[in-house]
């Protein structure tokens, strides 16, 4: 099989993904159009692969590394590739740009993809000769340490486009999923939605402080969803498992979703309370900080998963 993948942009999310798909073995270029961001992305990739190898992501970081090329050339990144990623700015006239170019240039057997979080496929790809091959390929940032990858493909999307995209994604180490229809957000995002607006909400309201709603879930849900879904986690919260649990606690839910949060919790007053309440923000050397603890953060949790499916 040919394992040849062109990354298009080299911003963080560019930068995810081509260690994705080093660490797993292919050879992968990496475009951009600007030196600078190239230079940055050759940097933190580096670093960042010897941090995997140490915590056992990436079996030999500098064997990853020199499969890697970076090229301003957008011919040059996308000439042999089977699998081409976008990753450029939420702008869908850029989108729909690069993808006339891309369906131009890749050979007939690349698929092209994008990791678009808000722009369904259907938007740039209609017009396209080769638009059965096209899907988005939605990741979490960062996806190099969060695995889940949305895959959700136009209506004229080939069946086999997706299931070659799903092969793919399994092949690099990532966990697809399938979106069966375009939907606005796709599943991830829509998930997120409704937890961050109901937390807006219940801050903006004063029901509870910004940090006390944060250790609710980084110390209670969250801590049972790093390693079980929603329905894994009702079927054991009754004995009777998700039938059961839905005659107890369906007059519960059925409150809650008659008593919305609204949309305006995201301006106005409700939102400027929120702002008001998380404080001054973060300053750039702090965000940068609490960025490289998150990852690494992330990385122990990866490697503790990994061990822990090994024991299983």
């Amino acid at each position: 099989m040919n394992k040849s993948a062109a990354m298009i942009g080299a911003g963080l999310i560019g930068r995810a993904w081509t260690m994705v798909f080093a660490r797993a073995g292919w050879t992968v270029r990496l475009y951009d159009s600007h030196p600078a961001q190239l230079a940055n992305a050759r940097d933190y990739i580096a670093a960042s692969l010897a941090e995997q190898e140490t915590a056992g992501l990436c079996d030999a970081a500098a064997a990853a590394e020199a499969r890697i090329e970076y090229v301003s050339s957008l011919d040059d990144a996308v000439a042999g590739a089977v699998w081409v990623h976008e990753q450029l700015p939420e702008q869908l006239a850029l989108k729909r740009d690069v993808f006339a170019q891309l369906d131009r240039i890749a050979g007939d057997d690349a698929i092209l993809a994008s990791s678009t979080s808000a722009i369904p496929a259907s938007k740039f790809t209609e017009n396209l000769t080769g638009r059965a091959r096209c899907l988005v390929a939605h990741p979490v940032n960062p996806p190099h340490l969060i695995p889940v990858v949305e895959l959700c493909g136009a209506p004229w999307t080939a069946r086999a486009t997706v299931e070659r995209a799903h092969a793919i994604m399994t092949d690099v180490g990532q966990v697809p999923i399938v979106v069966r229809r375009e939907l606005d957000g796709f599943i991830l995002n829509r998930l997120q939605g409704a937890l961050l607006t109901e937390a807006m909400r219940l801050v903006g309201e004063g029901y509870v402080s910004p940090e006390d709603l944060d250790k609710t879930i980084k110390d209670g849900l969250g801590l049972r969803w790093s390693f079980m879904g929603p329905f894994e986690t009702i079927e054991l919260n009754a004995p009777g498992g998700v039938a059961d649990y839905c005659a107890r606690y369906s007059d519960f839910y059925r409150r809650l979703a008659a008593d919305p949060a609204r949309p305006d919790v995201w301006e106005g007053e409700r939102a400027t309370r929120v702002v008001a309440a998380l404080g001054m923000p973060l300053s750039a050397a702090e965000r940068d900080e609490r960025t490289r603890r998150r990852d690494r953060r992330l990385l122990a949790l990866r490697q503790h998963k990994k061990a822990s499916s090994r024991s299983e």
